[in-house]
């Protein structure tokens, strides 16, 4: 009996065919991988509902958390912070005006001024009062700088030290003027190794040609007086060198002389 073959085929080689045998397993294998990494996600995608669906509670419960200390905060910024550092603004601005009269001023009418600043007067707080009742305001902190100086001018040097200390600033003068005057209070009470301390600090700081140079010659001065010749002809080359047209540059030759005889 004859055997049919239809025309123009032709029976591949036993090699070829094996491959092509084998790229079907794998596609095969390739589509049960595939499978599996869908049934796999399937099944993590229904654990976490089921995980969020039996703690939906505490979830929420964090959720509103989170919202109304968010809320509260926001709140409290609008109803409560800013509207004191208002009121703290107003209320420091009379003693402000008395401490600045006393800059003028000389004797009692000098130390008057002075105690209205710290202590108030034609109702309203002085500094020492918004010290107290608006301790977080940028008001309260800067009273800290007033209170300060205001001790400092008038002889209570204890207490210039204490609340020059709880000034703080950023600021390119402020800063360095609060730390100088706690020196200059150390000074005031004989102690030059702690105010020869707060005069570097002070120098270094910040770098200007008003702030540096000033608390550079009061550092030389005081490092002559405790007998460190050496620190003080630095400070005052420091000044020759980089604040020649400073005010403190013309007193360089009388100190540089008393630095080098101590060496």
């Amino acid at each position: 009996m004859a055997t049919y073959k239809k025309r123009g085929y032709k029976p591949k080689p036993e090699k070829e065919q094996e491959e092509i045998n084998e790229d079907e397993n794998v596609y095969v294998e390739g589509e049960s991988t595939t499978q599996e990494v869908f049934d796999n996600l399937d099944e993590g995608a229904n654990k976490t509902e089921e995980w969020l669906e039996s703690n939906q509670k505490p979830i929420f419960i964090f959720i509103g958390v989170v919202i109304v200390a968010v809320l509260g905060y926001l709140g409290y910024q609008k109803f409560i912070d800013q509207p004191k550092e208002q009121e703290a603004a107003n209320e420091i601005s009379q003693s402000q005006v008395y401490f600045e009269n006393a800059l003028d001023a000389s004797g009692k009418a000098q130390d008057s001024l002075y105690n209205l600043a710290l202590n108030g007067g034609a109702g309203k707080y002085g500094f020492l009062d918004i010290i107290d009742n608006y301790g977080s305001t940028n008001a309260a902190n800067l009273a800290n700088y007033y209170a300060g100086m205001a001790y400092l001018n008038t002889g209570k040097y204890d207490k210039a030290v204490n609340y020059l200390e709880n000034f703080s600033s950023e600021d390119e003068i402020l800063a360095p003027l609060a730390t100088g005057a706690i020196g200059d209070a150390f000074m005031q009470l004989e102690q030059p190794e702690e105010a020869l301390g707060y005069y570097e600090k002070a120098a270094k700081m910040r770098t200007n040609d008003f702030t540096t140079p000033k608390f550079l010659l009061k550092a030389a001065i005081t490092a002559i007086e405790v007998g460190e010749g050496a620190k003080a002809e630095e400070y005052l080359t420091t000044i020759e060198d980089e604040y020649a047209d400073a005010p403190e540059a013309e007193k360089i030759a009388v100190y540089l002389g008393q630095a080098k005889a101590l060496k």
